[in-house]
């Protein structure tokens, strides 16, 4: 029996890692997503977005902010990069991307 646990181990172990790789990979996507959100707002009243989303997204994610204002509505992009493992060390060579729009709350429309 103890042999057969052995052997179950490492299965048991990667099966974790995969695992909490998966979560890491959701939660980036829900930091992009609420980072790119406050990004609009605070781009949608003439204020300073790139602070914005980077206050909600943390040291360990190096985010991208950026708000073109077309038409009626400030939109916020915010591109992450997925950590692989552990938040602030390697990251995977692609981007998470969410993205949000405001009204525009200034007269001149941005």
């Amino acid at each position: 029996m103890a042999v057969e646990f052995l052997g179950m181990v490492p299965l048991i172990l990667i099966t974790l890692v995969l695992l909490w790789q998966c979560v890491l990979v959701g939660y980036t996507f829900t930091l992009a997503a609420n980072a790119a959100d406050e990004a609009a707002r605070v781009c949608a009243v003439g204020g300073d977005y790139g602070e914005a989303g980077r206050r909600h997204v943390g040291e360990a994610w190096s985010a991208r902010v950026s708000c073109p204002g077309s038409g009626d509505l400030a939109r916020a992009t915010v591109k992450l990069k997925v950590p692989v493992l552990v938040p602030g060390t390697v990251s995977f060579p692609f981007s998470v991307t969410g993205e949000a729009g405001a009204v525009w709350e200034k007269e001149n429309g941005g």
